[in-house]
């Protein structure tokens, strides 16, 4: 479910980058590296400045995530969640503010939304590589759902009847679609709203699948409590 969650959180951001920061996107880069391709040949309306900063952004980011990874595994998997988790709300909190001081000037935003997508993507990228790690079945990803709707055509044809993965791809595809929507009905309200509603879904996910009182009773524990392949994350 929290897995679920912010995935949905992906599609109310890929609805604000798209459509108010330029057509780009901050979580899904497939669709930047696309654009540069078009922007290479003179597509016009194609930004190559934005393409690349939310690229640029988006690899530090990941960065970032593998790096928390390495340094508190094991004994500290939850507190590691946390920590990752919080840092993704601040920025996508930080971008909510810097969207309020640009909101109702569109000259302003023209020439300053590059902080919003960096933080954005920066978010996103942080994400993208702690959900990497947690290796839940049926759910790798919570930013894209193209090999979900492969993975999940291919069971169902192989199978011949759904399973607790064909389940997860099923409800990952509907929280995108969710949240893609539900971000572009938020920007009628402005930049900021739709900005500071993910940032409050991400702690709101965090605090259901990582609850505090599991934080004290994994780190006792040690890491031989938990085995390989399990997460906090249902």
């Amino acid at each position: 479910m929290g897995l679920l969650a912010l995935t949905a959180v992906s599609g109310i951001l890929d609805a604000v980058s798209f459509i108010a920061l330029g057509r780009i996107f901050t979580a899904n880069m497939t669709a930047n590296v696309v654009f540069l391709a078009f922007a290479a040949v003179g597509t016009p309306g194609i930004s190559v400045g934005r393409s690349i900063t939310a690229l640029a952004a988006f690899l530090s980011g990941a960065v970032i995530g593998g790096y928390f990874g390495r340094a508190t595994a094991g004994p500290n998997r939850r507190r590691w969640l946390c920590v990752c988790a919080t840092c993704e709300a601040a920025l996508l909190f930080g971008a909510a503010i810097a969207a309020l001081a640009l909101d109702g000037d569109s000259t302003a935003l023209q020439d300053r939304q590059y902080a919003v997508i960096v933080l954005l993507a920066l978010a996103m990228g942080l994400r993208t590589a702690t959900v990497q790690q947690l290796v839940v079945p049926g759910l790798t990803s919570t930013t894209v759902v193209t090999m979900t709707l492969a993975g999940l055509v291919a069971e169902l044809g192989l199978a011949g009847s759904i399973n607790s993965q064909s389940v997860r791809r099923i409800g990952s595809i509907a929280a995108l679609f969710v949240g893609a929507a539900t971000g572009a009905l938020l920007l009628r309200w402005g930049l900021a709203v739709p900005l500071i509603v993910a940032a409050l879904c991400v702690l709101a996910a965090t605090a259901y699948a990582v609850p505090p009182w599991n934080l004290s009773i994994t780190n006792a524990a040690g890491a031989s409590s938990s085995p390989p392949g399990s997460n906090p994350w249902p």
